[in-house]
């Protein structure tokens, strides 16, 4: 997918609205619109990217705000109960915020609070509640951002723009260039589908000492009559017993023994820029839960008593749109662990985790030992900071899986961990761009470097 080319019409349409809701409430839409202090640095969306790229800002001493759609930061974690934080990079700093909220499993009630008290404490202002309606532009540079409030309409400007918003919104609302999709793979035609979206959620009333995780672990367990965990699942899946897209239930140990964390449902072929497939989604995957939920109770070994605990608030979804940039990267880089001369995060590692957009279990892999598929692993790799640099748009940097890269590429950075170390790489990207009051694209990679890794 190329340039965002009914941009300027779903714009006229959305300010046509609002006028019009203004006007009804009895008063205009321009008198409305709020002017936010300026800052320098502007951070869209509170996931784990744009909480470690505002806390890096704010630590360079930048005026910053993080502005969150939500009444929560944290991202996924939070909003969408995604655990644990997966995925690893080399960096001090993101060794510290996950220190700091207690480790990889996640506290779901109060791992928001954790994320706020280092960022206020970095002196980073926090505007919850707040949805990016549009960028702010001066021509071709992005100047701030126009914020859609139960207030009215706020416009917040700064010297540099960082799009944490996982979806590249505000990149893609002042004409940036994206990819999306998937394009010819090894065992895939070039089809455009995106990973399927997934509720996660809880269920509690589990008996530790019985289950899977206490003997061997999920992968290592064996059943007496020899099947592995997925292969249980997929017969399930062919006799009907689970729902037609669910293959795969995985069960993650939670902060307590007698609860689990489930990733299982499964919504193909919607696309999470689009409100029509995310209320169908939503929808489809809440209605998955119950059989699931049946199904662990009859084959889970310690769940015959589990009950469902917590739900998400949303819908967890894995990929939507990646911002073309200055430089990009492939699935070939991640296999061979390149080195850059540019690079601002290093040592990165997850596999290239496709959920099959299209089916059952992973996009790749299938073999007799592994029915539903398996992720093909990565030497660590490195990401350079053109992957951070739109092509053609000023004053702004994007930071999480909204970077330059591939379908598969995106597949491994795309988790959360990895997430936080490119979001500290766009938030000293962005304080040295403010300070010298130059382009993110003009900050030099070497100083981005010292900053982050120190003297070689």
């Amino acid at each position: 997918m190329n340039r965002f080319s009914r941009r300027d019409t779903i714009k006229g349409l959305a300010l046509g609205a609002v006028a019009g809701f203004s006007a009804r409430l009895g008063f205009a839409a321009e008198r409305t619109t709020e002017q936010w202090p300026a800052v320098d640095v502007l951070v869209c969306g509170g996931g784990p990217a744009g909480i470690a790229a505002a806390l890096m800002a704010a630590r360079a001493g930048r005026k910053t705000l993080l502005v969150e759609r939500y009444g929560r930061v944290g991202g996924m974690a939070v909003q969408a109960m995604v655990g644990p934080l997966m995925g690893r990079v080399r960096s001090a700093v993101v060794d510290e915020i996950i220190q700091h909220i207690g480790g990889r499993r996640v506290d779901y009630e109060f791992i928001d609070l954790k994320y706020a008290e280092l960022l206020q404490k970095a002196g980073c202002e926090i505007l919850l509640h707040a949805w990016v309606a549009e960028p702010l532009l001066d021509g071709q540079r992005v100047v701030g951002a126009r914020l859609l409030t139960k207030q009215g309409m706020i416009d917040a400007r700064a010297r540099v723009i960082i799009d944490a918003t996982g979806d590249g919104d505000v990149a893609v609302g002042a004409g940036a260039t994206f990819d999306q999709g998937r394009g010819a793979g090894p065992t895939w035609a070039a089809d455009g589908l995106l990973q399927p979206m997934t509720i996660m959620f809880r269920v509690a009333g589990v008996k530790h000492a019985e289950t899977m995780e206490a003997q061997r672990g999920r992968k290592g367990f064996r059943f007496p009559d020899g099947r592995t965990w997925n292969q249980v699942t997929k017969d399930a899946n062919a006799r009907s017993e689970l729902p037609p897209t669910v293959g795969m239930v995985r069960t993650y140990t939670s902060l307590r023994d007698d609860e689990r964390v489930i990733n299982a449902t499964q919504i193909n072929r919607v696309d999470g820029t689009k409100v029509r497939d995310l209320t169908q989604a939503e929808l489809e995957g809440r209605r998955q839960v119950q059989p699931i939920v049946e199904f662990l109770r009859k084959n889970a070994p310690g769940f015959q008593n589990a009950y469902v605990s917590g739900m998400p608030a949303v819908i967890g979804v894995r990929e939507t749109r990646r911002i073309r940039g200055v430089e990009s990267l492939a699935v070939d880089d991640l296999f061979a662990g390149r080195k850059w001369p540019n690079a601002v995060v290093r040592d990165a590692s997850f596999p290239i985790d496709i959920h099959n957009p299209d089916g059952i279990g992973q996009a790749q892999g299938v073999s007799s030992q592994d029915p539903l598929g398996k992720d093909p692993s990565v030497k660590p790799y490195e990401i350079p900071y053109g992957c951070l640099v739109p092509r053609s748009v000023n004053g702004l940097l994007v930071a999480g899986r909204c970077i330059s890269g591939s379908h598969e590429a995106m597949a491994s950075y795309r988790v959360q961990v990895i997430a936080m170390g490119i979001g500290v790489a766009a938030g000293v990207a962005a304080a040295e761009a403010a300070r010298q009051n130059i382009e993110p694209r003009d900050v030099d990679a070497g100083k981005i470097q010292g900053m982050i890794f120190g003297k070689a």
